[in-house]
Parts: C-alpha cells; sequence; structure tokens
C-alpha cells in the first residue's frame, strides 16, 4: 500500500477498471461482483455510495456505503443507517491494508454527514471475513440481515 490512496466515483472513464476487478475465486460467493453493485447503486441513487479504489492510478479495490437507509425496511424509519454495503478487494490486492483503507473511508463519510455508527453484514463462517471486521473493532449486535451477521463500528 502506497500513501497515494484515493477514492473515485465510477465513470465512464473507469466503469471497464472497476468492472474488472474480481476477487479470490473461494470469495466469490461472499460477495456480490462490482457489475451488480453498480445496477443497485443505479437504482438506489440516493442512498448508494460506490467508489473505486486506486492506489495511484491502480484500481485496487472497490467499495459502495449505503447511507441513510431504514434498515428495518418497516418503513417506520425508526432505524436509520448508514454503512459499508460492498467491499471488493482485488484477488492479488489482498492484505496490503486497502480493506483497512475502504471502511475507514466510509467511516469518514458518515462522519462527514453527521453520523455516529458504521454499520456492515457479513457472511459467517470461518472462510468468511468476521476476522477482518472484528479486527477493525466492530462489535456484532446480534441481529442478522438475510443470512448475513451485522456488525457495528462506532465512530465516536
Amino acid at each position: 500500500m502506497t500513501t497515494a490512496l484515493r477514492l473515485e466515483k465510477i465513470t465512464a472513464d473507469n466503469f471497464d477498471a472497476a468492472i474488472g476487478l474480481t476477487v479470490r475465486p473461494d470469495q466469490e460467493r461472499l460477495v456480490a461482483p462490482v457489475l451488480k453493485s453498480l445496477a443497485e447503486a443505479y437504482v438506489h441513487p440516493d442512498t448508494a455510495w460506490p467508489r473505486l479504489i486506486l492506489d495511484g492510478d491502480r484500481p485496487v479495490g472497490f467499495l459502495m456505503a449505503f447511507l441513510d437507509i431504514d434498515f428495518a425496511g418497516d418503513g417506520t424509519g425508526t432505524d436509520i443507517r448508514s454503512g459499508l454495503w460492498r467491499l471488493n478487494i482485488a484477488a492479488g490486492e489482498q492484505g496490503r491494508g486497502y480493506g483497512r483503507f475502504a471502511v475507514e473511508s466510509v467511516a469518514a463519510e458518515i462522519r462527514r454527514r453527521g453520523g455516529t455508527r458504521l454499520t456492515a453484514t457479513w457472511h459467517p463462517g470461518e472462510d468468511g471475513p468476521e476476522g477482518f471486521y472484528l479486527g477493525l473493532g466492530f462489535r456484532t449486535t446480534g441481529e442478522m440481515s438475510g443470512d448475513q451477521t451485522v456488525g457495528e463500528l462506532e465512530l465516536g
């Protein structure tokens, strides 16, 4: 990892680079492909925040945050949350701090918007990313979102 890490909006100029990012084959069942995330961002433009992760000019990952959603989905608006929706670090780029940079970037955006916690979900199991999230300070909430564990990081 270099000090030239940055996020970029997905544009026509970097679209092919973004959708070309793939995780390791053993992780494909754990995270949706970037193309699906971009399609979801298209249909949820008010809440999705997709970004390409670059190290210098080299694409190394993709993240998509969700901002101010009704997490319970019950229409009451009593459980508004923001957090990390997707995180795809390219197969050959893992273990270099890019995932940490992604989480820190989403945390900074949530703080900028006045938020105090970052929610993330992940597939449970020893081959999943739970250790990564817990190592960053996330705590499980005891909730499940579909078949995924819900965790939160206090941004205080």
